[in-house]
């Protein structure tokens, strides 16, 4: 018996009709999941310090928002206003219609101080006084359909207090999980 024969027989086999409807078809709801349902991401900065540093990988819902109106305090991930071949995460913070100001490290919306998210109410909010959107005690209404976004690492953040607002339509999900390490795993709040 040659060599020839037995690597036709195993390439036969392996690459028979069945073998090869089920890896199309795990491909294909591999990609419809990635795409509708959830989709995995790694940290790159240090912009969300404590809640998630560099190198943690997370699980964001992408279909959530569908069914439901983001809330203050999600994490969020959407596509950076500046350039949205690139995904951002930070903490929501307001949405359209509502006023912000940042007073003395306090996010205040629509002039109560938030104190119903414990991550909000603990975090010290740097203000920017160079921009336009981060100003000391400037009130800042978020325009409809629009969301106003803060790391929680807030004096290393790039977000709203630079670049504005993100529109809705940016959205990509909600983060939901983190799952590596090991050592950190836990639903995200």
């Amino acid at each position: 018996m040659n060599i020839k024969f037995y690597l036709v027989r195993i390439f036969k086999s392996i690459f028979n009709r069945e073998n090869v409807e089920v890896v199309v078809t795990a491909i294909i709801l591999a990609l419809i999941i990635r795409a509708f349902v959830v989709q995995a991401f790694k940290i790159p900065t240090g912009s969300m310090r404590p809640t998630l540093i560099e190198g943690d990988r997370i699980l964001v819902n992408k279909f959530i928002y569908r069914f439901k109106t983001p809330e203050r305090g999600d994490i969020i991930v959407f596509k950076y206003p500046e350039d949205t071949k690139k995904d951002f995460i930070k903490r929501l913070i307001a949405i359209g219609g509502e006023t912000v100001r940042i007073i003395d490290g306090n996010i205040w919306v629509d002039g109560v101080l938030v104190e119903s998210h414990k991550k909000i109410r603990q975090t010290y909010y740097y203000n920017k006084p160079d921009t336009p959107y981060g100003k000391e005690n400037i009130a800042i209404k978020v325009p409809d359909d629009n969301f106003y976004v803060l790391g929680d690492n807030s004096a290393s953040s790039r977000d709203s207090r630079y670049w504005g607002f993100v529109p809705k339509k940016y959205l990509v999900g909600k983060a939901s999980l983190l799952y590596w390490p090991l050592t950190r795993i836990r639903v995200l709040e």
